[in-house]
């Protein structure tokens, strides 16, 4: 390699990663940081309120408002509450449908396939709402059913609201993290199965033993996914909220610190309350990734 061609290489570089290290650090940094540095201040009005109003540091003072708060540590509770809910059932749906149209049996697979991914292609602000039609008794035709059955059911009833969130996200994501796990199985040689059929291996065998564990890493993907987009929860419950009295304002700590903002007025409080969330993200995903790849759970 010439010296011309030494000294080009290091530009040639830096031309790819300065767009996206300039881009990341404007849309993914600083954010963060102001976020961050906003959630330790505070706008007090000065005088008798007829001055401009005083920006002052208060430290961690909005941290501690936050978590003094019962009603955003309910939210916090309600959104442990989902999560658990949520993120093996979404796991378990995935899975389930991914090894299903791959087996070899599923007769229509492509076009089942592609039913399954429809509903990732319809925005979150109207799947709520399409459901929250089925949600209501009065326009909801299988609740009607149900109910000339002699079987009333109130999805968005104080017990039910959650599992009916999670429902809706479950209809809306199961179709994109099925494909996650397709492309995996897609991957795995063939020479694997065709060695398990040799040997006699039945078809549950040979997802217990092969398919499963090469698809460990899929599924913990399709994992941290799924609870990365529970503590995300806010436009479902904005959306049902006018159809029941069981969403307050303060459901989710994203409807609560969307509330502290625009409807009380308190952007540094909402922004202590985002900033608790992405922790609890942080906290919750690697921590799972910590536990998963313990030397004593690689075995599956």
């Amino acid at each position: 390699m010439t010296t011309t061609a030494r000294r080009r290489q290091p530009f040639g570089l830096y031309v790819l990663i300065v767009p996206f290290v300039v881009m990341f650090a404007l849309f993914f940094i600083a954010p963060i940081v102001y976020a961050i540095v906003d959630s330790m201040f505070s706008v007090k009005a000065s005088g008798l309120g007829f001055g401009a109003p005083e920006r002052i540091f208060v430290f961690v003072d909005n941290y501690v408002a936050a978590l003094s708060s019962t009603s955003f540590v309910a939210s916090l509770g309600r959104l442990l509450v989902f999560s658990a809910i949520e993120v093996p059932l979404m796991v378990v749906t995935s899975l389930a449908l991914a090894l299903l149209l791959e087996s070899g049996r599923a007769r229509f697979g492509r076009f089942f396939r592609v039913i399954a991914f429809i509903p990732y292609g319809v925005p979150g602000v109207i799947a709520a709402i399409l459901w929250g039609f089925l949600y209501i008794p009065a326009t909801s035709p299988i609740l009607q059913s149900l109910s000339f059955l002699g079987l009333d059911i109130n999805p968005l009833s104080t017990q039910g609201v959650l599992f009916a969130i999670a429902n809706i996200a479950l209809w809306g994501f199961a179709g994109y993290n099925m494909f996650i796990l397709i492309a995996a199985l897609n991957a795995i040689p063939s020479e694997l199965y065709e060695a398990a059929r040799i040997d006699g291996a039945s078809e549950w065998a040979t997802t217990w033993h092969i398919k499963l564990p090469l698809l460990r890493p899929s599924i913990i993907l399709v994992t941290v996914f799924t609870i990365i987009g529970t503590l995300q929860l806010f436009v479902e419950p904005l959306v049902l909220r006018p159809l029941t009295t069981a969403i307050n304002s303060d459901f989710t700590p994203n409807l609560a610190a969307y509330n502290q903002t625009f409807a009380q007025g308190n952007p540094n409080l909402a922004a202590a309350m985002a900033v608790i969330v992405a922790v609890l993200g942080f906290v919750f995903s690697f921590g799972f990734l910590r536990l998963v790849n313990r030397k004593g759970n690689r075995a599956w």
